[in-house]
């Protein structure tokens, strides 16, 4: 990843938005990995933890869930948008 002239270490935005603009909604691979682990994390949320959702664990797993889920809806709403775009 390129870094802005300067002493500064932080990349710069330009770098930063590309690699977004890259891997949205192109990367078959990812989508394929965030589908199964949602198929799998939510079910083990349910029927491990739902009925304690404050344990630490039970918070985890739920938060892996709903990353792993929204992660997957930008990657499909982004495929949806460069089909449109074609």
């Amino acid at each position: 990843m390129a870094l802005t002239k300067g002493t500064s270490s932080v990349p710069c935005d330009e770098c930063i938005s590309t690699v977004f603009k890259r891997k949205l909604g192109r990367c078959k691979r990812c989508m394929w990995q965030l589908l199964i682990l949602s198929l799998v994390c939510w079910p083990l949320w349910f029927v491990y933890y739902s009925d304690t959702p404050k344990v630490v664990e039970s918070v985890a797993l739920l938060l892996f869930s709903c990353v792993f889920t929204l992660l997957l809806l930008l990657h499909l709403l982004m495929w949806a948008i460069l089909r449109v775009r074609r």
